[in-house]
């Protein structure tokens, strides 16, 4: 039980320093961006794919 509380000690302390020191809203800016480029992907996979004729999995 102790290792475990040590653990998230850890987990909880390395979430804070990245939390806190800015990183959290360059990783949150870096998520929206490649959220768009695969949802581009997506799109223009399904159009590929209707315009081959095949059938999406």
């Amino acid at each position: 039980m102790l290792s475990w509380s040590l653990t998230f000690l850890i987990i909880a302390l390395i979430a804070a320093v990245l939390g806190f020191g800015g990183v959290a809203g360059a990783a949150a800016g870096i998520a929206k961006v490649l959220f768009f480029v695969f949802l581009i992907l997506l799109i223009v996979s399904a159009v590929a794919g209707a315009v081959r004729g095949k059938k999406p999995m």
